[in-house]
């Protein structure tokens, strides 16, 4: 499979370094394109160095039009407008829309009306794509004939797994999640005219800042048994790599601390394994970066109110773990594409 990734920002260039990290997906995936509107030597500079995860483990420079990547020659792209991408002539088969500026179904026709066969959107789509993945969760509903799909948001695949296993084990009346979000690029460096949104206008590095979230709503897409049962807040924090959810839920039935826990270890070595992970360990933020799962439940952190109010942490890396189930979900697209092909002796008939 051919891919191109359209915006080459914090989550492009993370699927790029978990691309090159993973042999399975370079086994079936290829990189064919890459469209960016900065200028190729910041391209090929922010892509050789990261403040988050340091050097890039390989060789990248510009060679003419295009980035010399390890072994392979990419051709890059400097194009605004998505219907005018070269997707046709590149033979692109999936495009990763990582540019964070569209969500809707109309952008993503752009991209298949330029050439390319799908788009997977890296951050939560309207509802009128084909379907959100959260992958681990629902990754059964991808089908070979769908053309256009979000892998839904970092947080919204750290919390799904967790909320699943509670709902499995003990049922959910309600529960609120509290996210503590790294700091990101729509916050300014120093105080600024930045956003509508007064509290955004503020200093990322110097405060706490609440900011609005959608998550609650995306959480029903995935799991419509929650609701009208999910209230769901977020701050942004003055780090640069990590985050972190503090998810409070009442259950319908009683347990206690050591009885989540368990349930929560089980998925994690059961269904879940690779996507939900359990640390017993006095960790903090920092020590997370680069993990690829996407949730990690702080089991020293679990707490039991009277049986039946459950408190549990949950640590991600917003890049790092969410490029890495971007990859997830082409590898299975893929998968479901190959197994509806008919057979090569019927195609050369």
């Amino acid at each position: 499979m051919r891919f191109a990734i359209n915006g080459f920002g914090r989550v492009g260039r993370s699927l790029l370094r978990v691309y090159r990290a993973r042999e399975d997906a370079r086994a079936v995936l290829e990189l064919a394109a890459i469209n960016e509107i900065a200028d190729a030597d910041t391209v090929v500079h922010l892509a050789r160095y990261d403040s988050n995860y340091g050097r890039y483990p390989g060789r990248i420079a510009r060679s003419g039009d295009l980035l010399a990547i390890d072994q392979s020659l990419v051709p890059l792209s400097h194009v605004r407008d998505v219907a005018a991408l070269p997707w046709r002539e590149l033979n692109i088969d999936l495009v990763f829309e990582c540019t964070g500026a569209f969500t809707d179904r109309a952008t993503a026709e752009g991209h298949l009306d330029a050439g390319a066969d799908r788009v997977l959107f890296s951050q939560p789509a309207e509802s009128d794509v084909d379907a959100t993945i959260v992958f681990g969760v629902n990754a059964g509903e991808l089908a070979s004939d769908m053309r256009v799909v979000s892998a839904a948001s970092c947080t919204t695949n750290a919390v799904v797994p967790v909320l699943d296993t509670l709902s499995r084990a003990f049922g959910i009346e309600a529960a609120t999640i509290t996210t503590i979000h790294s700091l990101m690029n729509d916050q300014p460096v120093l105080d600024a005219y930045h956003h509508t949104d007064l509290r955004k206008t503020r200093a990322a590095s110097q405060s706490i800042i609440p900011v609005d979230t959608g998550l609650a709503v995306g959480i029903e897409r995935i799991l419509p048994y929650l609701a009208g049962k999910l209230s769901a807040h977020a701050l942004r924090v003055p780090t640069t790599k990590v985050s972190a959810i503090e998810l409070t839920v009442a259950t319908e039935r009683p347990s206690d601390r050591e009885q989540v826990n368990a349930a929560l270890l089980a998925a994690s070595q059961g269904t879940l394994s690779g996507i939900m992970d359990y640390s017993v360990e006095p960790l903090a933020s920092c020590d997370f970066a680069g993990e690829a799962a996407s949730a990690i439940v702080d089991a020293k952190q679990t707490q039991v109110a009277a049986g039946r109010l459950a408190k549990i942490l949950i640590w991600f890396d917003n890049e790092w773990a969410y490029a890495s189930r971007m990859i997830d979900v082409a590898l299975a697209w893929q998968q479901r594409i190959a197994q509806s092909a008919p057979p090569l002796k019927e195609r050369l008939q």
